[in-house]
């Protein structure tokens, strides 16, 4: 079926495209935030120790957490809004996936924000003894909602392959590796494998830098035009 007229451009597919844009570089600096505080450690003693003598770092890292998830559900809530998704050219599990993905990153930002708050100076065991059972559910729920995050974005992006794949021109090499990457970062439930994880997450800033830009430029919506005329 072919469309009643060419739709023009779409200021909430712009909107999308910045608000993913925003997200991909807030989450560079959570990672770094959380890389540099040296958190991840085996047991919740050392690694409360090491939040209480970077407080700082983890601190910042946790806002910008907060900060990708609201970015990541804003810029979903304008992908709902695009023509694309009016005219269901594109698949709406795509921008609901990456709604529930910033929902609960944002939950483990600030779960991070208030463990950088209240987390006792490393000489204080007299305090942290008093406060480790509070610690350990926000540090538990701080880390469950950061993989629940990271595992919706994955399966945004291998419902986005199969769209691009069918929709073809330059989406149709993208799907591929966005398929690839989704699926790996499944994988963050499985502490074994963390460097896929890692690897996984930076492919996945590649992807939101990738299209917020095709999306700012008006490329997504030309190549989803294009294939609406020849329908």
């Amino acid at each position: 079926m072919e469309m009643s007229m060419d739709p023009g451009p779409d200021p909430a597919a712009r909107r999308a495209g910045w608000w993913l844009l925003l997200t991909a570089a807030a989450t560079v600096v959570a990672v770094a935030g959380r890389v540099a505080a040296g958190a991840d450690l085996p047991t919740l003693a050392e690694s409360l120790a090491a939040i209480g003598a970077a407080r700082g770092s983890y601190g910042v890292g946790g806002a910008a957490r907060l900060l990708s998830g609201i970015t990541l559900a804003v810029g979903a809530r304008y992908l709902l809004r695009t023509w694309i998704m009016r005219e269901r050219l594109g698949t709406r599990a795509v921008p609901l996936l990456l709604a529930g993905s910033g929902i609960v990153t944002g939950l483990s930002g600030s779960c991070a924000v208030v463990l950088a708050l209240v987390a006792p100076n490393p000489l204080e065991a007299a305090a942290l003894d008093a406060i480790a059972p509070a610690m350990a559910i926000l540090d538990s729920l701080h880390g469950v909602a950061g993989r629940a995050g990271f595992s919706l974005a994955g399966l945004a992006l291998i419902a986005a392959a199969y769209r691009m794949w069918r929709i073809g021109d330059v989406l149709r090499f993208i799907a591929p590796g966005s398929a690839i990457v989704g699926v790996a970062m499944q994988l963050v439930w499985i502490h074994a494998v963390i460097v896929v994880h890692r690897v996984s997450g930076a492919a996945f800033v590649v992807w939101l830098t990738l299209i917020g830009f095709m999306l700012v430029t008006g490329r997504v919506e030309r190549i989803f035009a294009s294939r609406a005329r020849g329908a």
